[in-house]
């Protein structure tokens, strides 16, 4: 069986936990931040996990993480 290839995008945005959750990062925190407020720039730097919907999706994107 040949190597499979890592979604370059995905390895650089999901990692998975040591339960095979997918972790990824919120949305919309990279730039134009001055017309957000501080409260909802704190909300986005907390992490999440992707839904259980996706979550397969990603799993086969990043095989060898």
């Amino acid at each position: 069986m040949p190597k499979l290839k890592t979604h370059s995008g995905a390895k650089k945005r999901f990692n998975l936990t040591k339960s095979g959750k997918v972790k990824r990062a919120k949305a919309f925190k990279s730039h134009i931040l001055t017309k957000k407020d501080t409260k909802r720039t704190r909300r986005l730097r907390t992490g999440g996990y992707a839904d259980v919907t996706n979550a397969d999706t990603v799993r086969k994107m990043i095989p060898y993480k």
